[in-house]
């Protein structure tokens, strides 16, 4: 086998509506474990869709050396499937109990193949991924989201590649997940290359590939040495922008004086040449002469000046750092000693069973509180959200709110009307604020000119979470309580920083549920509080 796992020559690729995606991008990505980062909308999963095959380059080419594994971001499972169909093995285990059963025909054999410990090596996979307890029957509708990425990733697995693409394989997973998934990775002998917003999955590759404006940057480092790589280059940046916007100064300090001593020469002369009494033809091609040196000496300076300032816009790029939100939230604020929300004895059931066990879970949510909401998935938490939000009443027990806004962020960020404009999704939330302010209100959010007239039905996943931000942070009355479900998922670095930038200026309450520990340090959180087995109990930070 070659260096080279995937080799992409002169790749090209436009939507049907010949918007362009990539032109003309050649890589080659060696073995081991390389991090696929970018912005949302600058292609990762694209690019991921070409490798796979999924999709076909409108130009060049890219080819995969040995066998393929892919885990796109959404997995196109349906709920009536069984584990053993999503696996890609229940045709084989089917043949091997007929010819348990006592029939020897040979399409069984065929069907076989080498594969005859197709269930003990389907089991191991499945319990080395926290599967342990799913049987090859059960059906996908009973089984949670992360329960799903993993079986998704169980399937890949099976097919012993040479190649595995992962897109943003940590979505759903909890904190027991992402550990599997994280022993998983490490153990790899392949080539690997997984796209993700993930930090802490990001600090496990070998290097990164930083996708940006069509082309491919590398780093022979983890995310934090590519962090630090990017911090030094930008500091470097700065620094040719001072650089260059002192050189500018100076030449245009330049050609101004050039300018001013052109104009006295050209004064002094005229004297000169009246007082030499000269022909007036002499004197004309003196005159002449002059203006030409001038126009040259013009020229020069001028093209300094020109010079100076594309050294400044060139700098200025390179040391363009992406968007950070800028926000002053005291509309938001809560007093220290209020309280927020009390629950006692919450009671509810999910599909005829108790979701808290015992007597119910008990809550008070006072002040300005951050509050993290952890556990593993499929304990309850977007219940006990919801219950907290006013959204689902309990079955028994008292849920009390003190009045003001609660804010209730889902993971399917559905709060706005994907057939209305941005703009006017924030008039709905805020009808009383001018349309002037409006707009400013959404340039702080980034959407400037244009943007804000964007239907939301066509934001990307960031675009749609700083909109929704807008609407919720803004609202009238100004939310006080804010509940947040997993709100990371499908966001990039960049809207994950972007969002803790909204929550960090946030100063109300919070409850936020979430299995980035980085993300929750990020945002200061100063309460922990674990779901599981039913029950609901105050802990620490849990350890990195």
């Amino acid at each position: 086998m070659s260096d080279s796992y995937v080799v992409s020559s002169a790749l090209s690729f436009s939507w049907p509506d010949h918007t362009p995606v990539f032109a003309e991008l050649s890589f080659s990505v060696p073995g081991g474990r390389t991090g696929l980062v970018a912005a949302n909308g600058a292609g990762k999963s694209t690019l991921l869709k070409l490798v796979a095959g999924e999709l076909s380059p409108t130009g060049g080419s890219v080819t995969v050396e040995g066998v393929l594994g892919y885990l796109p971001q959404h997995l196109p499972f349906a709920q009536q499937q069984t584990v053993a169909q999503v696996l890609g093995v229940d045709h084989v285990i089917a043949a091997l109990h007929a010819i348990e059963a006592g029939d020897a025909a040979e399409e069984h054999f065929t069907t076989i193949g080498s594969d005859w410990d197709i269930e003990e090596r389907t089991r191991a996979e499945l319990d080395r991924l926290g599967l342990a307890d799913v049987t090859l029957d059960r059906r996908l509708g009973t089984l949670s989201g992360g329960q799903v990425v993993s079986l998704g990733l169980a399937a890949q697995l099976l097919k012993r590649p040479d190649v595995l693409l992962l897109d943003e394989p940590t979505n759903n997973l909890d904190r027991e997940g992402r550990k599997r998934l994280t022993e998983v990775l490490r153990t790899w002998k392949g080539c690997l290359i997984v796209a993700s917003h993930d930090r802490a999955l990001l600090d496990e590759v070998d290097r990164i590939a930083a996708l940006d404006h069509g082309g491919i940057r590398w780093y022979g480092s983890a995310y934090t040495g590519y962090e630090q790589a990017v911090q030094a280059e930008r500091e470097v940046a700065e620094r040719q922008v001072r650089q260059a916007e002192q050189d500018v100064k100076r030449q245009k300090r330049e050609l101004q004086q050039a300018r001013e001593r052109a104009a006295r020469r050209a004064s002094t002369a005229a004297r000169n040449l009246a007082d030499a009494g000269l022909a007036r033809i002499v004197a004309g091609n003196l005159k002449r002469d002059a203006q030409v040196s001038a126009a040259r000496s013009h020229e020069v300076h001028a093209a300094r000046v020109g010079n100076a300032q594309a050294r400044l816009d060139e700098a200025s790029r390179a040391a363009r750092q992406d968007d950070h939100l800028a926000l002053d939230l005291p509309g938001t604020r809560v007093p220290g000693g209020r309280t927020v929300f009390h629950g006692e004895r919450l009671r509810t059931t999910y599909d005829g069973r108790p979701v808290f066990a015992g007597e119910g879970v008990d809550l008070d949510i006072r002040g300005p509180e951050r509050i993290a909401l952890i556990g593993p998935n499929g304990a309850g938490k977007s219940t006990l959200l919801r219950l907290i939000g006013g959204h689902q009443e309990p079955e028994s027990g008292t849920a009390v709110r003190a009045e003001g806004r609660v804010a209730y962020l889902s993971q399917r960020l559905d709060l706005l009307d994907p057939d209305r404009t941005v703009v006017d999704n924030l008039a709905a939330f805020a009808p009383t604020l001018a349309q002037a302010d409006r707009m400013n209100l959404l340039a702080r959010f980034l959407f400037r000119g244009a943007r804000a007239h964007l239907p939301v039905g066509v934001l990307s996943g960031g675009e749609l979470l700083r909109a929704t931000l807008a609407c919720i942070l803004f609202a009238e009355p100004a939310p006080q309580l804010l509940l947040l479900d997993e709100p990371t998922n499908n966001l990039d670095l960049v809207s994950v920083g972007q969002l803790e930038a909204a929550l960090t200026a946030y100063q109300g309450a919070f409850v936020v549920v979430s299995h980035d520990d980085r993300f929750l340090t990020g945002i200061r959180v100063n309460r922990w509080l674990r779901l599981a087995d039913g029950r609901l109990t105050e802990t620490g930070a849990p350890q990195q």
